[in-house]
């Protein structure tokens, strides 16, 4: 805080043991919590509300306005939770009149050079590759990875625990627990790997098979398989996460599974 070539607007409300490196700005109405360190030449706007015990570096630009032509000046925020890495030269983009805010959840990794546009919401250790694109309204599951150069459509949500391979298109919504590749993106396989590291044991993880089996390999149509799912499978909270999911989707969800997989 008593970093001479940084700008600190007297109305930004820093907590303690904050570190603000050398050309970075920071302007009013800006909220960052303990312990956070700040690399040099960020940019930090109007309306970024930065959690506890986050590293934000060099190049960053948190809480610009939304490069939405409807954007009228309104009021907004761009949250971001504890304990964040936000690589160099991340841009995050407050929210539109439409939520009011975009939104970065706890224990985040934003590699460099990511985007992250208006009205976003993404959830609790989540990790963003180099060089991803996010369009406005993107909400994003807890624990899901996004690889390098992935562009996700306007309004796509991409489940919990979900695997997108690097340099992929996302046109459609991606169910929980997938794994999701090729070009037009499709289902190939559940992210079997990132559940057993997150403690998923193999009778659970040989549930989620089964449901994506029948969702995917078995030639129903979506409706059809969603109802034998229900009929024929142990109603738990992975299952019916899977099933609301699909039938909350606005956009539909990702292609079958591919026999070249």
């Amino acid at each position: 805080m008593n970093q001479p070539l940084a700008y600190v607007h007297p109305g930004a409300k820093i907590a303690k043991n904050v570190v603000i490196e050398p050309f970075t700005t920071i302007h009013n109405n800006v909220v960052i919590g303990d312990g956070t360190w700040i690399g040099s030449n960020v940019t930090i706007m109007e309306g970024a509300r930065i959690g506890k015990n986050c590293n934000i570096f060099p190049g960053a630009v948190i809480s610009a306005v939304p490069q939405d032509l409807k954007f009228g000046g309104e009021d907004s925020l761009a949250i971001i939770g504890d304990n964040c890495t936000i690589r160099e030269c991340v841009t995050i983009n407050r929210g539109t009149v439409a939520s009011g805010q975009t939104v970065l959840g706890n224990n985040c990794l934003v590699m460099a050079y990511a985007h992250i546009a208006h009205d976003c919401v993404i959830g609790n250790n989540a990790i963003i590759v180099n060089g991803v694109a996010l369009a406005g309204h993107v909400v994003v599951g807890n624990h899901a990875v996004i690889g390098g150069l992935a562009a996700i459509h306007q309004f796509i949500h991409i489940g919990d625990h979900a695997m997108i391979s690097g340099g992929s298109l996302v046109r459609k919504d991606v169910p929980p627990y997938t794994k999701a590749a090729k070009e037009p993106l499709s289902y190939v396989g559940i992210n079997s790997v990132g559940l057993r590291r997150r403690g998923f044991s193999t009778e659970k993880i040989r549930e989620i098979q089964d449901i994506y089996r029948i969702l995917y390999q078995k030639n129903y149509n979506t409706t059809q398989a969603l109802g034998i799912i229900e009929a024929e499978m142990e109603a738990t909270p992975e299952r019916d996460e899977i099933i609301d999911f699909i039938r909350n989707s606005s956009r539909g969800i990702m292609k079958g599974y591919s026999g070249s997989y």
